[in-house]
């Protein structure tokens, strides 16, 4: 059997992907034994043959690696036993060459230069190690051909490995891999899209348009605001204007968070008595209440993106919105203090008076207390959080929580029955500070000597908070397998540093513990954070390689203590 090519799975036997795997690799590796001449499928347990897989930069799994003539390049077919085979056929034909790549390489010597004459540009910053940028190369790769090759005018797909071009990935801030980001003549906005070839083919050509849609006529306008959100629409004399050009380039960064419009209709403009040269954003119908302005009037014909951007911030929710959970992502995951009130949330027919009454009781509160945002939820879709929150058996039609700035939140008393005075007295408490923090946690241990210490809700700021050490933190989940990978080099880490008295090694189960949400953004597992003595509020992520000599690395650096300490790691 030739072994001129050859596919090998690199695998953990704890690894839920790998199981998911498995049976389409047997398939695959049955019929390709059965091709003529024969193609060889193989598969390495990684947590066995360490030094192995460390050689071929394998950081996650599993992982597969193409061997032609004994050079390895990244697998970036189909992982179900059709697109094996595919895929080993075209490159086991002694004949094929590697196509040629659709996505722009860049360096120092020619980012500026793309980036600034590109309309638009796609721009990956990754590091050849990262697990996640080996995931994504086959979709970018498809998406940038697609785009290519079937959009007119073609979108450009480019990377930078900043782990060569160092000075480009500190000039764009990027602190974790892949970043993405999205260049208009050399202007950096953050890519919001998701991570498939097919969505990001859409969301891309989406970008590429105007961040605004043009709006005709009064019928047009009308059916554009019949949504649940708020709706931005720009009254223009025409497209020459000043504040015309800068609110379409003050929607580019925003075009994912809002909707846009714009008309040169005067008839429109006395329609919906808005003055020429103004952007006026609207509430939806449903959230009108006495308490506030049905809309909000931006005038300033000088006015900058940043200018409008802000105007949109400080009136993007009304006085008490509606917190679903895309909602919850878009604008109420950042804004603390916050209040939310959980029932059955339903604007349609049926419940639409249930709703604006309870709501009419959260308004009259919150109208009081304007430095808090309030909103309501509905109590199904918002299930898992009301059980976090212990609110899940209260037997109550209505129940109520706060968020103060650091994320820690309190319940009201789920044996009170929710009137207005009874909130009022809660709201008021939390906001004079004079609540009990509700905790979810895990048992605190009751010995903690190990090279890693355990960290649950109960004793975070105890552990983590404690301003005479600094601590290194994995926020981690039971069930993930990057999570397992990393367990044997942390542990290593911790028993090296386990007699230095100036640090911490530690792990919290981020999905079992409160910890500081607004101090640490946990969005992924693992995610480590240095908290520095003495600076507690503002620990650093770490973004380097998962392994040991990193992580030692990374220590070396950020290390506050003493010199002498960090010389003796």
């Amino acid at each position: 059997m030739s072994k001129d090519a050859i596919l090998v799975e690199f695998y953990a036997p704890w690894c839920g992907h790998c199981k998911q795997l498995a049976p389409e690799y047997e398939k695959a590796a049955a019929r390709l034994k059965a091709n003529t001449p024969p193609i060889p499928l193989a598969k390495v347990d990684g947590t066995v043959e360490e030094e192995l897989a460390k050689k071929y930069e394998v950081t996650g799994y599993p992982t597969l690696k193409f061997f032609k003539n004994g050079e390895a390049i990244d697998y970036t077919g189909d992982r179900k036993a059709d697109g094996i085979v595919k895929w080993m056929k075209e490159r086991s034909d002694p004949n094929w060459t590697a196509p040629v790549s659709a996505v722009l390489v860049l360096t120092s010597e020619n980012f500026t230069q793309v980036v600034t004459e590109a309309d638009i540009i796609l721009v990956e910053f990754y590091a050849p190690w990262c697990g996640h940028c080996k995931k994504l190369a086959p979709e970018y790769e498809v998406a940038a051909q697609v785009l290519k090759d079937q959009h007119d005018p073609p979108i450009p797909f480019a990377k930078v490995d900043t782990t060569v071009e160092e000075d480009i990935g500190i000039e764009y801030e990027v602190t974790g891999y892949p970043t993405l980001k999205i260049f208009r003549k050399g202007k950096p906005h953050d890519y919001k899209g998701p991570r498939t070839a097919k969505d990001m083919v859409y969301y891309m050509a989406a970008q590429a348009g105007f961040s605004s849609h043009l709006l005709n006529t009064t019928k047009d306008v009308h059916e554009y605001m019949l949504h649940d959100d708020i709706t931005i629409i720009g009254f223009f004399s025409g497209p020459s204007e000043h504040l015309f050009t800068t609110y379409l380039e003050a929607g580019n960064d925003l075009r994912d968070d809002y909707r846009f419009g714009h008309t040169f209709n005067h008839e429109v403009a006395q329609h919906y008595k808005a003055e020429p040269e103004t952007i006026v954003l609207f509430y939806p119908e449903h959230m009108h209440s006495s308490y506030e302005p049905h809309r909000h009037v931006f005038r300033e014909n000088d006015a900058v993106p940043e200018n409008i951007a802000s105007f949109y911030e400080r009136f993007n929710l009304p006085l008490v919105g509606h917190r679903n959970k895309e909602m919850e992502q878009r604008r109420y995951n950042k804004r603390r203090p916050l209040c939310v009130v959980y029932f059955t949330v339903d604007f349609g027919f049926d419940y639409r008076d249930d709703t604006q009454f309870w709501r009419g009781k959260v308004l009259q509160v919150a109208n009081d207390f304007r430095d808090i945002t309030f909103a309501i939820s509905d109590e199904d879709e918002f299930k898992d959080e009301l059980k976090d929150l212990g609110l899940e058996d209260s037997g109550q039609d209505v129940n109520a929580a706060c968020w103060d700035q650091s994320g820690k939140r309190y319940v009201l008393d789920p044996e009170e029955d929710f009137e207005e005075d009874v909130f009022r007295e809660f709201v008021e408490k939390f906001h004079n500070d004079k609540l009990t923090a509700h905790v979810k946690s895990q048992p605190v241990p009751k010995r903690n000597d190990g090279p890693v210490k355990i960290v649950v809700g109960k004793n975070f700021d105890e552990i983590v908070g404690d301003n005479h050490k600094d601590v290194l933190i994995e926020f981690y989940a039971p069930w993930c397998g990057h999570c397992k990978a990393l367990e044997p080099e942390f542990n290593k880490l911790g028993k090296k540093l386990k007699n230095k008295t100036s640090i911490t090694i530690a792990k919290l189960d981020a999905t079992a513990n409160d910890f500081p949400t607004a101090i640490y953004d946990v969005t992924g597992y693992p995610t480590i954070y240095f908290a520095p003595a003495n600076n507690k509020k503002a620990p650093i992520k770490y973004t380097g390689k998962r392994d040991f000599k990193g992580l030692v690395k990374f220590i070396e650096k950020e290390a506050t203590i003493s010199l002498k300490e960090k010389d003796e790691l």
